[in-house]
């Protein structure tokens, strides 16, 4: 009983000690804005990847599965430079930890996801961060933008 309390007790503060610093190590991906370190889910902050059964359609009017192709992407991405830093932000309501992402050179995850036309600026939650980077992928018809699709937060409501 004793050590079942003591248990608990260490699951409970463990929570907060990883809120306090940033979290390192080798992301595995989940889909286009989702990592995991060691056991942890981490959502990443301020960007909406299509989702991974999400569909989207190329300039020609193919359809494609651009969910996976930003999972894809965003792997390629953290494997070019490793480890994975992610600055905890706050817990969401699937209890998976909100971070700024960056890889070991430094670069931002999120602003990378944009800016590759693999996601986009959530304004909801990152107050327009990343507008420029979205700005700059659909102009130059990145990712997604080469053709048409549903907005993540729009398909998810389908």
């Amino acid at each position: 009983m004793l050590r079942a309390i003591a248990i608990a007790l260490l699951a409970l503060t463990a929570v907060p000690a990883l809120a306090q610093g940033p979290l390192v190590g080798r992301a595995s991906v989940v889909d286009g804005d989702t990592v995991e370190i060691a056991g942890q889910r981490i959502r990443i902050q301020g960007i909406d990847a299509p989702e991974s059964w999400q569909g989207c359609w190329e300039a020609s009017g193919k359809m494609y599965r651009c969910g996976q192709v930003a999972a894809n992407a965003l792997d390629g991405f953290l494997a070019a430079s490793r480890p994975t830093r992610c600055e905890f932000i706050e817990w969401d309501r699937y209890h998976r930890m909100v971070a700024d992402c960056f890889r070991a050179d430094g670069a931002s995850v999120a602003e990378w996801m944009v800016r590759s036309g693999h996601a986009l600026d959530y304004k909801r939650y990152s107050k327009g961060a990343y507008a420029q980077a979205e700005k700059e992928a659909e102009a130059e018809k990145a990712g997604i933008w080469q053709g048409k699709f549903d907005a993540p937060w729009d398909a998810r409501k389908q």
